[in-house]
């Protein structure tokens, strides 16, 4: 058995082979990768939960007014436009991870990713500076959004190209369990605080808290991923280039796949819209809408996602058994038909009621969290699967996803209709069940571009 060729920092640590083009990979590296590639979707999304769940205190700080909907809206508008320049940041790092490496970039969205959380915890209050600070957070939340445009693309495509071809599905359902530990962080850290602490400190100065803690989780996510080698399906890509960096114009990462953009785009969708719709805006909806008590809704909300972490990695290794297209159509289907008996509980405002239909919803959400990481990768070939994944997801999470609080709260102001969440995510559905129906199943399969891979024994 020959060692394989590889770009590597450290290339005599690396414990891949390949013989009769198949790729060996050794179980140890590989949970290492999975674990560094989820510590930074943890830490994106540890954000995501302490802006969410906080988000009524940060429009008294940022965006002082009389209505609490126009501040809501204001607050939620600062979190979308984070996403505006998503796709111009996998624009930006997928292509430089399809030619320098995975490794190397996802070390650089980290500490992007670090520093534009930390910045916020900085920033003074509208009271002490005016429009400068509302401004500011701007500032911040696109230094986040233009990092994480490199994020979830390079950490599922590290931990896709690493995970031999029959654990695909079950190592990538734990880039989504990092995303939920991420966001139980954020969370519990806020109910936490907002148990303990007084309105008026809360307002004056226990907000920062949450966000300054980034600093020293990027420093150890950093860390983390500054240990791991290159994966083998891009240190393969760069032998056959004969040593040379791939290099794929950014044009051809479009129009050469646009088939499998538009399926990603769909896929990528449904998860979001139905993500952001959970985890971002309920909390929100629990206590601006329905006046629901914030505490017991937001321990609502962590149970759900405490539940959904349970069941997270059962769900990928039943993708690997069953495939990824029933698991995500199974999905798409619940959406459609139990969104509004889901809602309609929720909105019955009994803990019980309220419980249930948050715990439907985030069993359905699993089968997305679930199938996704590895379905994604599997669409495109090694040689623009950073780059292409990057666009696809970004674009798609940029229009749909990220826009999913403001875009509901907005229609519900508008319309008074407390059903929207519902119809919202039924629509979600009705796009995602026809990319499922286009799609086809890769589960066991290898990734296109990359001979077999299998785990050393």
């Amino acid at each position: 058995m020959a060692t394989a060729t590889a770009v590597s920092p450290r290339p005599q640590t690396r414990r891949t082979s390949k013989a009769r083009n198949v790729t060996v990979t050794d179980p140890a590296l590989v949970k290492r990768a999975v674990k560094a590639a989820a510590l930074g979707n943890a830490m994106e999304w540890f954000d995501f939960g302490v802006y969410s769940y906080i988000a009524v205190t940060l429009g008294k700080v940022f965006f002082p007014s009389g209505n609490p909907t126009a501040q809501l809206l204001s607050t939620f508008g600062a979190f979308a436009a984070a996403f505006l320049v998503r796709p111009l940041g996998g624009m930006v790092f997928g292509p430089l991870g399809d030619r320098v490496g995975r490794q190397k970039v996802l070390a650089v969205t980290m500490i992007m990713m670090a520093a534009g959380t930390f910045a916020i915890g900085l920033i003074p209050s509208y009271a002490t500076i005016g429009v400068g600070a509302p401004l500011l957070l701007l500032a911040a939340r696109l230094v986040q959004g233009f990092s994480t445009g490199g994020e979830y693309a390079g950490a599922s495509t590290f931990i896709a190209e690493y995970a031999p071809d029959k654990k695909r599905g079950f190592f990538g359902s734990w880039l989504e369990f990092g995303t939920l530990a991420g966001y139980i962080g954020g969370a519990g850290l806020v109910t936490l605080m907002t148990a303990l602490l007084s309105s008026a400190d809360l307002l004056s100065w226990g907000w920062r808290i949450p966000f300054l803690i980034a600093g020293p989780m990027g420093i150890i996510g950093l860390y983390l991923r500054m240990r791991l080698e290159e994966t083998p399906a891009f240190a393969a890509q760069v032998e056959k280039a004969e040593a040379a960096r791939p290099k794929v114009p950014l044009r051809d990462m479009v129009t050469g796949q646009w088939k499998s953009l538009l399926l990603c785009m769909g896929l990528v969708l449904v998860f979001n819209v139905t993500d952001y719709m959970l985890l971002s805006y309920m909390p929100s909806f629990l206590t601006s809408e329905l006046k629901y008590d914030e505490t017991h809704g937001l321990l609502v909300v962590l149970g759900v996602m405490a539940l959904m972490m349970i069941v997270q990695p059962f769900a990928g290794a039943l993708t690997d058994r069953v495939g990824r297209r029933p698991v995500i159509a199974a999905g798409c289907a619940g959406f459609l038909f139990l969104s509004i008996p889901a809602v309609l509980l929720i909105r019955q405002g009994s803990l019980l009621a309220v419980a249930l239909g948050m715990g439907a919803l985030g069993l359905l959400l699993v089968c997305f969290t679930a199938a996704m990481p590895a379905a994604l990768p599997a669409l495109f070939p090694t040689k623009v699967r950073y780059g292409s994944l990057s666009i696809g997801f970004n674009v798609s999470v940029s229009l749909f996803g990220g826009t999913t609080p403001l875009v509901v709260t907005a229609l519900i102001g508008a319309t008074g209709n407390l059903m929207m969440p519902a119809y919202y995510m039924m629509a979600a559905a009705v796009i995602g069940g026809f990319a499922v129906w286009r799609m086809s199943e890769s589960a066991g399969r290898p990734l296109p571009g990359s001979p077999p891979s299998v785990e050393r024994v």
